[in-house]
């Protein structure tokens, strides 16, 4: 059963043409998702409103007198609840992308895609936009005909209810996304008076207006020719991977008959042939056709087949997650789960496992201080009162709490430097700040040329709290 499509038939010479331009590229057909209910849109149901409150919700959460999660480009601080980092704490970003990476190559080896059918933002959004569709225009079957009927005054005002909700929805998407950027209580405030800065007004509109165009217009197209993932996932499968499968060797021949009758009495399968399997995909596929790169995984056509063989009085399961090899050695699930997880699985278990440990150590014992020591070029050194030979270093001092520190200075690595001036020096709550600093030694401290010391900052609250850089002192000739 294929899908059903609005677009018109053609003739004659028009035909022929069509015919020439469908073979250089697949011609749409307009997929009408069918709701459906059961364990797995339960579980992408749950994943929705998981992503979505997380998303909308948490640039609204306050910490510390300031927004919890705020990206703020401007100043180059990143805050996340009670961490501020900056550009320099890019190797965490690093390795967030690694974890993702790895947990990407984990769960597709266990269960194929995962990812795609409950996480994804094109699946969630896709579902979204789907649920309102459906509270405006009814149902599979009522959309459809609404479709196809001729412009009224009624279709306008449901299209145009529809489409309306659309922008709204994807309006708001945009400025939330702007609100992790610039503080959503003073983007709110903007919006009031319509006094968005030009980048803001960009965001807002570009991201809404992709939220809009992918999950209200395109849709499955995304998956099927937009999204890379849907081309290499083939790679990351094996035939130990869990994989939603339609049971040939049940199912086949297909066929109708009445409730309650035997499938061996009419020399037919398991399947009924109502194509309600194909109906609720998103991607309008026919599972019974075997694996296919646009399936993402979404499961709605096990719910829906479980329905029809419950109403049947079948055993569930003509299409289900099993593996390639369960399917030819027919293994319960005792044995596909003691496949599950094999050399492949345990090596990427193992590699994200490392990872993540190491992530939550870094983060763990992360400095709260970070110093950065530059001599001054424009005077190398020279002579001061008492016979002292000077050096002059700017130092940059980060304080990476949420909270002002004072730092005192102390300078090693030759006899008799010292530090000018010696008094303390604060640093504002998640500040940056400059200090010109001079350091003196007596000439015959060390040798000429270039010596070795060590300029130290510690938090004068907390000892603990200490950075200790090398850098050079220069003595003449």
């Amino acid at each position: 059963m294929q899908p059903e499509t609005n677009a018109p038939k053609k003739s004659g010479a028009a035909k022929a043409s069509g015919d020439m331009e469908e073979t250089l590229y697949a011609v749409r057909q307009k997929v009408y998702p069918r709701a459906v209910t059961g364990v797995f849109a339960t579980w992408r149901w749950t994943m929705v409103w998981i992503t979505q409150i997380l998303f909308y919700g948490l640039c609204w959460l306050p910490w510390n007198g300031r927004q919890a999660f705020l990206l703020d480009l401007v100043n180059r601080k990143f805050y996340i609840f009670g961490w501020v980092f900056w550009p320099q704490d890019v190797f965490f970003l690093a390795i967030l992308l690694i974890i993702a990476a790895y947990s990407l190559f984990f769960f597709t080896a266990i269960a194929g895609r995962l990812w795609c059918g409950y996480a994804c933002p094109q699946t969630v959004y896709t579902e979204i936009f789907t649920w309102i569709e459906e509270k405006i225009e009814g149902n599979r079957a009522q959309r459809m005909k609404l479709d196809q009927a001729p412009m009224s005054g009624r279709k306008l005002a449901l299209k145009s209810a529809k489409f309306g909700a659309w922008i709204l929805f994807s309006l708001w998407t945009g400025f939330t996304l702007v609100g992790y950027f610039t503080p959503i209580k003073e983007l709110l405030q903007e919006a009031a008076t319509f006094s968005f800065g030009p980048w803001e007004l960009f965001w807002i509109f570009f991201y809404g207006g992709f939220t809009y165009l992918f999950a209200g217009v395109m849709r499955e197209q995304v998956c099927k020719y937009m999204c890379p993932y849907a081309r290499f996932q083939g790679v990351m499968f094996d035939p130990d991977t869990l994989v939603i499968t339609y049971d040939t060797e049940r199912g086949e021949p297909r066929g109708a008959r009445r409730k309650g009758v035997d499938p061996k009495s009419v020399s037919k399968g398991s399947c009924v042939d109502c194509g309600i399997c194909v109906q609720v995909c998103p991607t309008g596929i026919d599972i019974r056709n075997g694996m296919q790169y646009e399936c993402i995984g979404c499961a709605a056509c096990i719910d829906a087949c479980d329905q029809v063989m419950e109403k049947m009085d079948y055993p569930k399961g003509l299409i289900r997650y099993t593996t390639e090899n369960a399917l030819k050695r027919h293994w319960g699930r005792k044995e596909i789960l003691a496949h599950v997880m094999r050399p492949r699985t345990l090596l990427y278990a193992g590699v994200l496992l490392a990872i993540c440990i190491g992530f939550v150590w870094g983060l763990a014992t992360r400095s709260t201080l970070r110093v950065d020591v530059i001599k001054d070029r424009s005077t190398l050194s020279r002579e001061v009162e008492g016979g002292q030979i000077a050096n002059v270093y700017n130092l940059h001092v980060m304080n990476m709490t949420e909270a002002p520190r004072r730092f005192v200075l102390k300078a090693e690595g030759l006899d008799g430097i010292k530090i000018s001036p010696e008094r303390p020096f604060e640093v504002d709550a998640a500040g940056l700040k400059a200090v010109t600093i001079e350091v003196t030694a007596p000439p015959e401290s060390g040798k000429p040329g270039s010596n070795q010391i060590f300029i130290e900052v510690k938090a004068e609250d907390d000892p603990s709290v200490h950075v200790r850089e090398k850098t050079v002192f220069l003595l003449p000739q």
